[in-house]
């Protein structure tokens, strides 16, 4: 036969057993819809380099199939432009579904090596350019490869970039010899 106390104590305790599994559950759920990963502001830093990118090998891609001299310089501008203008699609539709500000135009410094590479012709822009696409592509493949390990919600895009970026380089420092 069970004493009266030991009722009286079960009733008490059962209460403090139910807020502790409440509060141990909410904790649970707030640490899961926690992001994951890098900072709003990280995000939006790399989508707005990368859509910056994307307009900027658009547009060089354009400029290279209009002054290149070589054949293998022109096929390059030409994958450019349709590599980067599919991948600027995807960028800008990403960025306005994470409600992320999309750039209009590429980088100041963008912009300055295109009008650079604008003033050539012949043999100096094809090289030029190659050297420029090099140097470019490096660096993204750094950034994405940065984004792709950074655990945030543009992990998966970052990390289907690479090999693109990566087949891109190749190219570039097959023109650049």
């Amino acid at each position: 036969m069970r004493s009266k106390t030991a009722g009286a104590y079960q009733k008490r305790m059962i209460p403090t057993v139910l807020a502790a599994c409440a509060v141990t559950l909410l904790v649970a759920g707030s640490a899961a819809a926690a992001p994951k990963g890098q900072s709003p502001a990280k995000d939006q830093h790399f989508m707005t380099e990368a859509i910056q990118g994307d307009l900027s090998e658009v547009n060089m891609g354009k400029l290279a199939q209009q002054k290149g001299q070589s054949d293998q310089v022109k096929q390059f501008g030409q994958a450019l432009q349709q590599d980067h203008g599919e991948h600027l699609q995807k960028a800008q539709q990403l960025a306005s579904q994470n409600g992320m500000q999309v750039p209009s135009q590429p980088s100041k410094k963008q912009l300055a090596i295109y009008n650079k590479l604008e003033g050539l012709s012949g043999e100096r822009f094809d090289r030029a350019f190659g050297q420029a696409m090099v140097r470019d592509h490096q660096e993204d493949i750094k950034k994405y490869q940065k984004e792709a390990a950074a655990n945030s919600p543009l992990s998966d895009f970052a990390q289907q970039t690479v090999p693109v970026l990566q087949k891109h380089l190749d190219m570039a420092k097959s023109i650049s010899k």
